[in-house]
């Protein structure tokens, strides 16, 4: 049996129970999860995620990039749309995990080849040490204008050998942190 056979025979199990036709389009948890694209690390597993409780968005390392960026904006705009204005915000939960293979991204031979053969730049986001690659990752949102400032954001590592997921930083709104670097600048 081929991969994707096997994964019809689970989506028909699956759709055998499914009683969630009804679930509303905005996340129960108005929460968003960026995280990295591992197989071991599914948030809806080390989370407790149900259907319907988040929006999750994975990428190599879990990292803030240019289109994670755009996604989150485009997420509030929409969530602002369709709610009439009424609400903006909602949580961003930035979760990185231990033994990624995005800190090979760091080596700067890997670097210097994914640019000439692919054209891809990934300097900025290759893991060193993940609470101050979490922290810069929350500053690189803080700084993106087109997102709104009732965001809430957060970071958590995951130790993936033990299954804990560790608080790095505490929800703050993008809001009060655009506000606080402002007052320190003037």
């Amino acid at each position: 049996m081929n991969v994707q056979n096997e994964l019809i025979t689970r989506n028909q199990e699956f759709a055998a129970g499914f009683d969630s036709a009804d679930l509303p389009i905005l996340p129960k948890l108005r929460t968003v999860v960026l995280t990295c694209g591992d197989a071991r690390v599914d948030p809806a597993h080390i989370l407790g995620l149900e259907l319907g409780d988040a929006v999750v968005i994975r990428n190599n390392g879990g990292r803030v990039t240019r289109a994670a960026i755009e996604e989150i904006a485009t997420l509030a705009f929409l969530v602002s749309a369709m709610t009439e204005g009424r609400e903006q915000g909602f949580n961003v939960i930035l979760m990185q995990h231990t033994q990624c293979g995005a800190q090979r991204l760091s080596n700067p031979d890997l670097q210097d080849m994914l640019l000439e053969k692919l054209g891809i730049d990934v300097s900025e986001y290759a893991i060193t040490d993940q609470e101050s690659d979490l922290s810069a990752d929350i500053k690189r949102l803080a700084v993106a204008p087109e997102v709104p400032d009732a965001i809430t954001v957060s970071a958590l590592l995951y130790d993936v050998a033990t299954g804990t997921a560790h608080a790095i930083s505490p929800a703050i709104s993008l809001g009060a942190m655009r506000a606080k670097a402002s007052a320190s600048r003037g």
